[in-house]
């Protein structure tokens, strides 16, 4: 049969080797036989017969002939010269019949700016046009998909929509952009999908869609499509509030969870609860105990429970193990409602290898380095993104303002960042390429960070970004046009490495390492910290952190009660684990629930109620978090008594006279009559003790307010008389009365 296509078109159709089928597959104007007709054709490997019909004219219909066994009809249409608008009618092998508009009869859903502003790397809404969106093209519903891979040989769409195979499906690439696309019209929310990509070497594999926003549910791994469009949102009063808000001078208490294990449903095969019920029972406790914040491992779709979500195959999906993706807003929607912030585990340091996601997507190193010793981690069997290319960089910036805006996070903590920010990051001599100046940085890495902090803050006000940085790289809370990272805060490792080391010691050997309890504020101003009490410090055969404790029983919980009132005293935001607030006695699993069954023994029930009552103090007052990151919100009253281990100190507010005076024991021994000194004149009353019997401890507490000396003591011209309960930290503020008159004589003194 003569035909309008040549063999060898046709042949890269039915191999799927052609880069753009629309050039062949649909309806062209043609010169045939010296006359101008139209030709359509069609590859469709289950059909048995195909017809063009004519929409303007339903009872014009046009029988296309199978012109190869394989499945490739075609319809010289003699009556027309111009291409005109068609429906499809096909029958199957089967005898079932379809009338369908042609994938092939529309224009790119992507315009030329959408690819120079991707190639750029500056199109920080890309995924609404990569990845599956549903939406309408000349009046046609369907779904528009997308997906860069430019060394690819060829990229179709499979799916439930036709049955998982490519060849009917095949798509086009735009351009020099990398980026394939086809609009199937039919295909519907929920759909399921992948990319069949036949690499640069000719070799086919089904990846998940990287801008997916909905994956099967574990072990299955295809993408969905999802409507974002759907949900109405509830928590405008908060997105105002943060949007004004000034973090730096706020209270800040997160709650660090792993969904999975934070509670489970034990009479439903100990399943993890979805985020609906998270909604209610999370909010509710972290509410009751007086959290501000939540921040959680990662949310984004991951093979491997065990990864804990540090191995991310879906950026743009939140993990369906807990429900769908509207469930999710639901859940952030339930915690603005109640005044919760919300903060999300962000991984951009490396990404897994799984056939399935983004590990040489197209056959080459295409979102990694080529070089393995730039691309590869292999202390942890992942490839590391290549942040120098503008495709990569804009797809993790847009990832991040994707949650933002989709989904209403108020902020990320970035892991890993000293692995980004290092070339030679747990690599040896030999195994690590240096900078262009020969210096272990990773310049590329650290540029990224700066444009990602500054679109993001630039974009969303109030928006909070936290470094998991655990070196001393300088100015990670800096603007970058301070030549700093642009980070909000940074994890205080430091603090926590120096601080878990004194805690765990016997208090009889403490003595000789009071510089771990001090040494700490000579660097707490360089950055905007939070002082991190992590997940990753209760796993791995660390212990909880009762269980870091030393001595019998009751020491352990007193000791853990008065290292919680040093941290919640201490300069910095602040952060818990989860299990770390109720004493939990086992470390923390991705298997199991917490042991909230704990809480039925009297010391993990007072412990526990001792924090919210901290907890309370904390955000009540604004001496404890006003000046967590100016010098002039701390001062030393006692960092010398070593011998006793004892350590003291005042914070302040914005206003001098709202100061708080900690006094920490650190040993067992109970101290009747310990001079210590105050700032100012006046009556000094105890408002928490981490001895007080309701909370487990001995009932050494100060009762009544004590008047000070105008004595010199420490390193003030005043002093109080006060008695040391054993490992215990007390608390005390000067009483409204006494504030009165400080204040008066501040204000006639002219001293602000």
């Amino acid at each position: 049969m003569i035909s309008t296509v040549s063999i060898f078109e046709m042949q890269l159709i039915i191999n799927c080797d052609h880069k753009d089928p629309h050039t062949i597959l649909g309806m062209h104007e043609v010169l045939h036989d010296g006359k101008d007709v139209v030709s359509f054709r069609t590859f469709m490997p289950g059909a048995r017969e195909v017809y063009v019909i004519d929409k303007a004219d339903e009872e014009k219909i046009y029988k296309a002939e199978k012109i190869h066994e394989d499945g490739f009809f075609e319809a010289v249409i003699e009556d027309r010269n111009q291409w005109f608008k068609y429906l499809l009618k096909i029958i199957y092998w089967d005898g079932t019949e379809k009338i369908t508009e042609d994938i092939y009869s529309f224009a790119p859903t992507l315009g030329d700016y959408d690819r120079y502003l991707f190639g750029a790397g500056n199109h920080y809404d890309i995924y609404n046009k990569l990845g599956a969106n549903l939406c309408n093209v000349d009046g046609v519903d369907g779904v528009s998909f997308a997906v860069w891979a430019p060394n690819a040989k060829s990229v179709s769409v499979i799916g439930s929509f036709n049955y998982w195979d490519g060849r009917a499906t095949q798509m086009r690439i735009l351009g020099n952009s990398g980026i394939w696309e086809i609009f199937i019209p039919g295909a519907v929310e929920y759909d399921r999908y992948k990319f069949r990509v036949k690499d640069s070497s000719g070799k086919t594999v089904d990846k998940s869609d990287p801008y997916g926003f909905y994956m099967e549910k574990r072990p299955q791994n295809a993408s969905i499509v999802y409507d974002l469009g759907v949900y109405h949102w509830n928590d405008a009063k908060w997105i105002k509030h943060r949007e004004k808000s000034d973090s730096y001078r706020e209270a800040m208490n997160i709650y660090e969870v792993h969904l999975g294990s934070w509670m489970r449903n034990v009479e439903e095969d100990n399943r993890p609860l979805t985020y609906k019920e998270l909604a209610d029972k999370l909010t509710s406790y972290v509410k009751s105990m007086g959290y501000t914040h939540i921040e959680l491992l990662p949310v984004a779709e991951h093979p491997f429970d065990g990864s804990w979500g540090y191995q991310v195959t879906g950026y743009y999906s939140p993990t369906s193990r807990y429900g769908e993706p509207d469930e999710f807003r639901y859940f952030v929607d339930s915690c603005h409602q109640k005044g919760i912030g919300v903060i999300m585990d962000w991984v951009p340091g490396h990404f897994p290898k799984d056939a399935n996601g983004l590990a040489r997507f197209d056959g080459t190193a295409l979102y990694e380095h080529e070089d393995p010793r730039k691309g590869e981690h292999k202390e942890w069997g992942t490839y590391v993104f290549n942040y120098g290319r503008k495709e990569v960089s804009n797809f993790l910036i847009a990832n991040v303002l994707f949650w933002i805006r989709e989904y209403h996070i108020d902020g990320i903590r970035v892991d890993a960042v000293a692995s980004m920010l290092y070339l030679d990051y747990y690599r040896k001599a030999g195994e690590w390429v240096p900078n262009q100046y020969g210096g272990r940085e990773n310049l590329e890495a650290v540029e990224f960070l700066k444009h990602m902090n500054s679109v993001v803050k630039g974009a969303f006000p109030g928006i909070l970004t936290f470094a998991e940085e655990s070196t001393e790289w300088p100015n990670v809370t800096k603007d970058p046009d301070k030549n700093g990272l642009g980070f909000t805060f940074k994890w205080n490792m430091g603090w926590m490495n120096d601080f878990l080391k004194y805690m765990k010691l016997d208090p009889i050997y403490r003595s000789y390492h009071h510089n771990d309890m001090t040494f700490g504020i000579t660097y707490a101003y360089s950055e905007n910290f939070v002082l991190v009490l992590s997940h990753d410090e209760v796993v791995h055969m660390k212990g909880s952190m009762i269980g870091k404790m030393p001595g019998d029983e009751w020491q352990k919980f007193a000791n853990l009660r008065a290292a919680y009132g040093f941290m919640y005293m201490y300069p910095g935001k602040k952060l818990l684990f989860m299990g770390n607030d109720i004493g939990q006695y086992s470390e923390w699993s991705e298997e199991r629930s917490i042991d909230w069954h704990i809480l039925e023994n009297e010391r993990n029930a007072g412990l526990n109620l001792y924090l919210q009552d901290l907890f309370k103090l904390y955000k009540k007052e604004p001496a404890l978090w006003e000046r967590d990151t100016y010098p002039e919100g701390f001062e030393w009253i006692e960092c010398d008594d070593a011998a006793n281990s004892i350590l003291a100190f005042t914070r302040y507010s914005s206003k001098r006279e709202e100061l708080m005076v900690a006094v920490c024991n650190f040993t067992p021994q109970t101290i009747i009559g310990y001079n210590i000194g105050v700032p100012y004149e006046g009556y000094y009353k105890e408002v928490l003790n981490s001895d007080d019997e309701k909370y487990g401890g001995s009932g050494m507490i100060n009762k009544k307010a004590v008047k000070s000396k105008n004595e010199p003591c420490n390193r003030c011209g005043h002093r109080i008389t006060i008695n040391l309960a054993p490992l215990s930290t007390a608390i005390f503020t000067l009483t409204p009365n006494s504030r009165g008159k400080l204040f008066a004589r501040l204000k006639d003194s002219k001293v602000e």
